[in-house]
């Protein structure tokens, strides 16, 4: 599997990389908001609830009202429709409650489920990608110049594996250190492969 990533040019790597973590944030973004709609639902029993809740404690308190109307015995006819009222008035808030933990729950279940893909994408794929950045455009600035050159040829001979040194020759550190500008050449564009540039 290695050896097939090896074949894969750094630039193509890269880009397809950085599509895939697009995709990746995109998927995930849209199962967050799926989360959210799904939950949302869940409130729908409690809108009922408290709809019925409120209907019903209006009609019993205006029932109420009437029947305290009746002379002689209307508080007493009263008193059962004030508690009916009251405990229909107890449902609503039941189904109002039932709404807001709904509420807070489709903001918290999202988010966590948001939080793990973009964590990885904040922690993990954006810091070596902006690693790769700031040293792609180092060795870009310095390509031109002898000496960056030079340096770019120490780094190859310092991080390269020693099969890709090998395949520039066996004694390609002795020519670089006896300043071979093909040599340099050489180990210098072997760095610039690896960062995904090419030289000049």
């Amino acid at each position: 599997m290695k050896l097939y990533a090896d074949r894969v040019p750094v630039a193509l790597r890269q880009l397809v990389t950085d599509i895939l973590v697009v995709i990746w944030v995109y998927l995930s973004i849209r199962v967050a908001l799926w989360i959210h709609d799904v939950v949302e639902k869940l409130a729908v029993p409690g809108r009922k609830l408290e709809s019925a809740g409120s209907g019903i404690a209006d009609n019993l308190a205006d029932a109420g009202g009437k029947v305290g109307r009746v002379p002689l015995v209307g508080d007493e006819l009263t008193a059962p429709f004030t508690g009916a009222a009251d405990a229909a008035r107890s449902i609503a808030e039941a189904g109002q409650q039932q709404q807001e933990f709904v509420a807070q729950l489709a903001l918290i279940l999202p988010a966590l489920a948001l939080s793990a893909p973009l964590a990885l994408v904040l922690f993990l794929w954006l810091p070596l990608r902006l690693r790769w950045v700031r040293r792609a455009g180092v060795a870009a600035a310095v390509r031109d110049d002898p000496a960056g050159q030079d340096l770019l040829a120490l780094r190859a001979l310092a991080s390269q594996p020693l099969t890709e040194l090998a395949k520039l020759g066996p004694d390609i550190a002795q020519s670089w250190r006896a300043g071979d500008s093909d040599a340099v050449a050489a180990l210098a564009g072997l760095e610039l492969r690896r960062l995904g540039l090419k030289r000049r």
